[in-house]
C-alpha cells in the first residue's frame, strides 16, 4: 500500500486526482455500489430529473468488462502519460492556466455529449489533453504499438483510425481531438497569426485558488507569438502559415 501511495503522490495535483477518480467510478459501477445507468451523461435525466451530477460521473466512469478492460487501461495510460507531460510541462508552475485548459475542454464536451447524445466523457478528455501535447510538441517522436515510431502530430489520428478500423468506432476520438483543437486554436494559433492575445483567457478566481508558482522549465513551450512589423509607410502583405493546423 505504501508503494501505490507513493504512486499517487509522485504525479502533479490534477493528473493525481483525475487518474484516481478514473479508477474509482469504474470500481463502483463494476461491483454493482452505484448502477452504470446513473453515472453516464444522459438528457433526459439530467435536464428533466436534474440529476446534475452525471456531467461529472460520465467524465470518470467507464464500463469495465472482458470486451472493454484493454481499451480502459490504454486511457489511463493516455492519461497518465499525456496529462503528466502537459502539467509539468508547457504548464509547470501554472496550476491555474493547466485547471482551466481541463475545465474548458469538459464544459466544451459535457456540451458537446448532451447535443450528440454521447454518454461517455472520458475518451474523448484524455484525448483532448493528448491532442493538444502533441500540437505543442509536433516533432517529437513518440512511441506506439509494437514498437511503431511517428511524430507526435500524428499520434492522435493514428488512435482515430486505429478505434475506426479495428472497432467501426473512433467518434469519441474525433470529438476529443475537435475539443483539443478548439482550444489551442483559441489559446495558442489565433495569437500567433493575430499578433494578439489568446480568446480565451484563465478566470482570476482560478488565479487565486491556484496560485502560480516559480515555472520550472519544460519541453513543449509555445513558440512565442509573432509581432507585427511596424508600418513604415507600407504593407506588410501575408500573414503566413496558420500554427497548429491539422
Amino acid at each position: 500500500m505504501s508503494e501505490v501511495g507513493n504512486f499517487f503522490n509522485s504525479m502533479p495535483f490534477f493528473t493525481r486526482y483525475w487518474f484516481a477518480l478514473s479508477i474509482a467510478f469504474p470500481l463502483i459501477g463494476r461491483f454493482g455500489l452505484v448502477h452504470p445507468t446513473y453515472l453516464i451523461l444522459e438528457w433526459t435525466a439530467f435536464f428533466r430529473q436534474f440529476q446534475i451530477w452525471r456531467p461529472i460521473t460520465a467524465t470518470f466512469f467507464f464500463p469495465l468488462g472482458p470486451n472493454t478492460a484493454f481499451a480502459y487501461m490504454l486511457n489511463l495510460y493516455f492519461l497518465y502519460n499525456y496529462s503528466i507531460k502537459l502539467e509539468t510541462g508547457l504548464f509547470a508552475g501554472r496550476p491555474a492556466d493547466y485547471s482551466f485548459l481541463l475545465l474548458f475542454n469538459w464544459l466544451t464536451l459535457v456540451v458537446s455529449g448532451l447535443a450528440l447524445n454521447v454518454w461517455l466523457l472520458m475518451e474523448p478528455l484524455i484525448l483532448s489533453v493528448l491532442y493538444i501535447w502533441c500540437q505543442i510538441n509536433k516533432d517529437v517522436v513518440v512511441n506506439f504499438w509494437f514498437g511503431t515510431r511517428m511524430k507526435a502530430i500524428y499520434l492522435p489520428w493514428v488512435l482515430f483510425g486505429f478505434n475506426f478500423i479495428l472497432k467501426g468506432g473512433g467518434f469519441q476520438e474525433l470529438l476529443g481531438i475537435l475539443v483539443g483543437h478548439l482550444y489551442y486554436f483559441l489559446t495558442f494559433t489565433y495569437p500567433q497569426e493575430r499578433g494578439g492575445s489568446a480568446l480565451i483567457q484563465t478566470p482570476q478566481i482560478l488565479h487565486d485558488y491556484f496560485p502560480s508558482r516559480n515555472r520550472a522549465s519544460g519541453i513543449g513551450v509555445p513558440p512565442a507569438a509573432r509581432q507585427r512589423p511596424a508600418n513604415r509607410g507600407g504593407y506588410a502583405w501575408g500573414r503566413g502559415h496558420t500554427l497548429g493546423g491539422d
